[in-house]
């Protein structure tokens, strides 16, 4: 997956250019954040508060303290909205990602899709995570996000494959 310069916010239709930052994630990260950002704002309002920030962290093994969680949105909270939208959400994670995420971190993200436990996921799996976040793609939509990351052929994507798509620039 090359690096991709991109610029976005999350408006009411979703993701929009917008000139105010500017980062390099590829689209399949991009892809990863607005899913994993849709899953967390559980009161639908494009933000993610403390508490749902906590949820988050704690869903990939972490367990911050509420001051933790406090600092890290005063950190990543350029509007001073107390909250973090979509597109402080990209610079956290953009940051997160260029200290480098560890293969567990890359392993617990799988598992957020992995809802079977099989060791892989299959387009019916990604369209449930999908559809839980709010976020609708079309079958043959599902098939090429699959097909996209499939190495070995099979029609699902295992740990490796997603390990791979994650990791390359």
């Amino acid at each position: 997956m090359a690096g991709v310069d991109r610029q976005c916010r999350c408006g009411a239709g979703g993701l929009v250019r917008d000139e105010r930052s500017t980062f390099s994630i590829g689209a399949g990260e991009l892809n990863l954040y607005q899913s994993m950002f849709v899953m967390f704002d559980k009161d639908g309002d494009g933000t993610i508060s403390t508490k749902e920030l906590g949820t988050l962290l704690r869903s990939l093994g972490k367990n911050p303290c509420q001051e933790e969680i406090e600092e890290l949105i005063d950190t990543c909270d350029k509007d001073g909205s107390g909250s973090i939208d979509f597109e402080e959400f990209c610079l956290l994670m953009d940051k997160r990602e260029k200290e480098k995420m560890t293969k567990l971190d890359i392993k617990q993200i799988f598992t957020v899709f992995d809802k079977d436990g099989n060791g892989y996921v299959s387009s019916s799996e990604l369209k449930f995570v999908m559809t839980k976040l709010g976020v609708h793609f079309t079958e043959e939509e599902l098939q090429e996000m699959v097909l996209e990351a499939d190495i070995d052929g099979d029609g699902q994507v295992n740990f490796d494959e997603f390990l791979t798509m994650m990791t390359t620039e």
